[in-house]
């Protein structure tokens, strides 16, 4: 039967029955004194399938893993390629300012999140079977480290890109309500002068007002400056900002939700200490 571990490694028969063609998922095997640790590689973007990397502790306490090399240092490097992976994803989400830049965060922590989050119980499952093993106490720990680390980076993604949809949801309210307003006083202004407007149009009201006579162009420059004039107090009367929700006018009232300059209640993000 075809097998992932390596053709030159010569593992008990009791080990070598239990690997299949497939990495499968993170596990540890004993055997006579004999440990193999099968692990994942870090997970390619996008990538559906994981990559295996096996790690064989002999009896005497040496180490061979599949591509990185004798020792017990390939587990730590194992470890290493994890944590410049999320050193990378950190920085990445110091500078995120958008959904778009959080939502790519997520994605490319979630699969990171599951397969450390199996390598630290793979680990503590062999500091169990090997106790007088002292590298694995230590790498233990580091998986701990870097699995906490993940999932603390991993849920502050997730809570920035919530309070990115929220606070867009709420400018878009805001700016609704800013609309309605609008809307509703330039109704209020047709409704005003729409029968005066239909009256005029019917009897074709046309009055002599003494300006017939004015030399040109005072009368249009006049009316011009009137109309502009006019405008502008119309277009401050449709366009003000609404009174946001909550406020009390009055002396001795106090303001019940405090409002930022542009109408929306201030919005902090709590940042997370990602070290333990």
């Amino acid at each position: 039967m075809k097998s992932f571990l390596p053709a030159t490694w010569d593992v008990p028969r009791e080990i070598a029955d239990r690997i299949g063609a497939k990495v499968g998922r993170q596990r540890v095997m004993s055997s006579g004194g004999h440990l193999l640790l099968v692990l994942h590689a870090p997970p390619a973007p996008g990538a559906d399938s994981r990559e295996g990397r096996v790690f064989w502790r002999k009896p005497d306490g040496s180490w061979l893993s599949s591509d990185l090399g004798p020792g017990s240092k390939a587990l730590a490097d194992h470890l290493d390629q994890f944590v410049e992976i999320v050193e990378d994803q950190e920085r990445f989400e110091e500078r995120a300012s958008g959904a778009t830049a959080y939502f790519s965060i997520i994605g490319a922590l979630a699969p990171i999140h599951r397969t450390v989050r199996n390598l630290h119980a793979a680990l503590a499952e062999a500091r169990k079977v090997c106790p007088e093993d002292r590298d694995l106490i230590d790498l233990r720990d580091r998986a701990y480290e870097l699995e906490r680390t993940v999932e603390i980076l991993y849920h502050g993604a997730k809570n920035g890109l919530e309070f990115t949809i929220a606070r867009r949801a709420e400018e878009e309210a805001v700016t609704t309500r800013r609309m309605a307003a609008a809307a509703y006083r330039l109704n209020i202004l047709a409704a005003f002068f729409f029968p005066l407007a239909t009256l005029s149009a019917l009897f074709g009201a046309n009055l002599l007002h003494g300006l017939e006579k004015e030399p040109p162009p005072g009368p249009f420059l006049a009316l011009a400056g009137a109309g502009l004039f006019l405008g502008i107090v119309l277009f401050i009367f449709v366009t003000r900002k609404p009174r946001p929700p909550g406020t009390v006018s009055g002396r001795g009232r106090h303001q019940a939700t405090h409002v930022s300059a542009d109408g929306e209640p201030p919005a902090r993000r709590t940042r997370y200490s990602r070290r333990s």
